[in-house]
């Protein structure tokens, strides 16, 4: 019986980055052996156990054989006589099997070390092909190790493309593709997941609100870098340094621009009511992916309100009120600081402009604690009842938000 830490345990300590998730394979045991040690058996489709002090994860090595379509279509025989390199076979990308055992001793029979050195994001056997799941996951390795300077290796790109041109990837249920993609936008470069879904052909297939962004120009006065496509790659990178692993305000970001794919070709570059146009697709998006929620009710603000953002210094105080309320910003203000974010991101997102200021998220702040501390406490004190209160309150916040207003000018 021996035990070895893989995957990306391995992988990042050799990249220097910190391990957050330590997994272990254990080669050469039968459950009932993990058992008269004390793990504590989790695992549903093959056996994985947790360490009986530490917790960490430690599944016997075992093989897998396809049988049916999608993720789940898989067959899994784990015994004693399954070797270290028969385990990690089965692994999609090669930085991803490289073993380690309790000595410090790498084991790396299909290159991972090598692939490391060398930026490469390659699979490990022609079986890759097989679990559909694998090509969301390279995806969004490379939004996360883009900013190493990893790429996807040639031959694994068209594997990639295969998958796409068989079919495999219709076979992805939403829940996953969600999972990943939600993972990806909470990664250093995003843009990458995009890339390499694109290049695929999967962006099509999965994201076709957003494949259909490419190519549609916008106006070089306001978007120098032109292509639509290009910009949401640019806002995505924006927001994922203005907001670090806030997966919320990438998908904000994602999706706030779908309105340019259906502008009228006569219209063109221009965009006139693209925030409206843009919630439909969005809608149908978040529904096929059973995107949470809050997700979707938020994505929608941002589809709905960047550009009125843009222009908040132009905005009457009754409009900044009624902005900051369909936000519920004065009740839960972590709301409007997801919701400045992404439109940040937006402004940021452009040709040349990547460093610029966005002084609206300061006055919109402002604006909100203004409004904020208008109170009932003070009307009802007054005498005031039922809907007067309230009419007093929204008369009072918006006098507060154009004092304020005053003041900055």
């Amino acid at each position: 019986m021996r035990t070895y830490l893989v995957g990306g345990a391995v992988r990042d300590k050799l990249l220097e980055r910190p391990v957050v998730d330590r997994d272990h394979v254990v080669v050469g045991a039968r459950p009932e052996d993990m058992l008269a040690l004390g793990y504590k058996p989790v695992g549903k489709d093959f056996p994985v156990f947790l360490h009986p002090q530490s917790n960490e994860e430690y599944a016997l090595a075992r093989t897998e054989r396809k049988t049916g379509h999608g993720y789940h279509g898989f067959a899994f025989h784990a015994d004693p006589g399954v070797t270290l390199e028969e385990d990690l076979a089965r692994r999609d990308l090669t930085i991803n099997a490289i073993a380690e055992d309790e000595h410090g001793n790498l084991v790396d029979p299909y290159g991972g070390v090598r692939d490391l050195e060398q930026r490469l994001l390659r699979h490990v056997s022609p079986a890759f092909v097989e679990d559909p799941v694998r090509l969301l996951r390279v995806a969004r390795f490379a939004a996360r190790f883009a900013p190493l300077g990893f790429t996807v290796a040639e031959e694994t790109m068209s594997l990639l493309q295969q998958m796409v041109r068989d079919g495999e990837v219709d076979h992805l249920v939403p829940e996953r593709v969600w999972a990943e993609t939600r993972k990806a936008l909470g990664e250093a470069q995003p843009s990458a997941f995009l890339r390499v879904m694109r290049e695929s052909g999967a962006l099509a297939v999965l994201f076709p609100e957003i494949d259909a962004l490419y190519g549609v120009p916008q106006r070089a006065e306001f978007h120098p870098e032109i292509d639509t496509g290009v910009h949401l790659e640019m806002t995505l990178d924006a927001a994922a340094k203005l907001a670090p692993g806030n997966d919320l305000v990438g998908f904000c970001t994602l999706t706030h621009d779908l309105g340019k794919a259906l502008t009228p070709i006569d219209e063109l570059p221009r965009h006139h009511g693209h925030e409206q146009r843009g919630v439909k697709p969005l809608r149908a998006l978040a529904t096929r992916l059973k995107v949470p929620t809050e997700y979707a009710e938020l994505a929608e603000l941002v589809c709905r309100e960047h550009l009125n953002t843009h222009r908040a210094f132009e905005l009457k105080p009754a409009t900044v009120l009624k902005l900051l309320i369909s936000l519920d910003a004065l009740r839960r203000p972590e709301r409007l600081h997801t919701f400045l974010a992404a439109c940040t991101a937006d402004k940021r997102g452009r040709l040349g402009h990547e460093q610029d200021d966005y002084p609206q998220a300061d006055w919109l702040r402002s604006a909100r604690d203004a409004a904020a501390s208008i109170t009932s406490a003070r009307f009802i004190a007054q005498g005031l009842q039922g809907p007067a209160v309230g009419a007093a309150i929204e008369k009072a916040r918006t006098q507060a938000i154009a004092e304020m207003k005053l003041c900055n000018t």
